[in-house]
């Protein structure tokens, strides 16, 4: 069942939203080489829980961290370990949530470490486009399918592939609601958009084939070729005309100026 969530409701989202954009802020503020990514979880959790939120991935179906830290290969879902430390030359995509005054947050944001080389940048830069690009059709009158065509053609016309596994989804008081919203699609199908709906689009772009690993701790996703993906993600709220991003990467941007895609 989809919820439509009222003007009250989608600023409380907003205020969720905030306060996970401030902590991935803290997080792209430890982001170099030599940085485990268990350090990294740790400083996420702190910064959410002294700010009254509640990571809500920690403890999800079993999870056991705050962060999804996903390296080079990994698509989705990479557990935070003192083991993984990150090296020139690698990205790193941060996938996380929190709940704060009875409401989810959820976004994603794919970080370069130190000189990355030039296809994967533009693997990162195209990712992020296909997001604004399916926030584009998210507004009232248009259908679900206009959102996955969106990112779909922009993916597959830069020469990389879209991941099929994974979706978006809707987002409110749980964090994962109804409808699916997949990164593929036909424009025109699917169904209708309507104001007050609140969704998270994400698109996951692979640089090689789609084809996807499911690793033996049930939460690791690679690639299946290896070479790297990106991921990045809006909660936004449908409206008429032009939606409203609640997620904020605004607080990312300050801490990376020039290096911000």
């Amino acid at each position: 069942m989809i919820f439509l969530k009222t003007d009250e409701e989608i600023e409380l989202m907003r205020e969720s939203n905030k306060l996970l954009g401030m902590a991935y802020g803290e997080v792209a503020k430890a982001i170099a080489p030599g940085v485990s990514t268990a350090q990294l979880d740790r400083i996420a959790e702190e910064f959410i829980r002294d700010h009254g939120g509640i990571p809500s991935c920690k403890g999800y179906y079993g999870y056991p961290a705050t962060l999804c830290t996903s390296v080079n290969e990994v698509v989705v879902h990479g557990i935070p370990s003192e083991k993984v430390i990150l090296k020139d030359g690698d990205i790193i995509s941060i996938d996380g949530c929190v709940l704060l005054n009875g409401f989810q947050a959820d976004s994603a944001y794919t970080f370069p470490v130190g000189d990355v080389n030039a296809e994967t940048m533009r693997l990162l830069r195209t990712t992020k486009e296909c997001l604004a690009l399916g926030v584009e059709q998210a507004i009232a009158g248009k259908r679900l399918g206009d959102i996955g065509f969106a990112v779909q053609h922009h993916a597959e016309s830069a020469g990389f592939s879209v991941v099929r596994e994974f979706v978006g989804h809707g987002i409110g008081r749980e964090m994962h609601e109804d409808p699916e919203v997949p990164n593929y699609g036909r424009r025109g199908n699917g169904i209708v958009l309507k104001d007050g709906m609140c969704i998270c689009i994400e698109p996951m772009i692979c640089q090689g084939r789609r084809n996807l690993i499911f690793e033996a701790d049930e939460w690791t996703t690679r690639t299946a070729d290896r070479k790297p993906a990106a991921h990045y993600e809006y909660s936004i709220a449908v409206r008429n005309g032009k939606a409203d991003i609640l997620s904020t990467f605004d607080y990312i941007k300050e801490v990376l100026g020039d290096r911000f895609i």
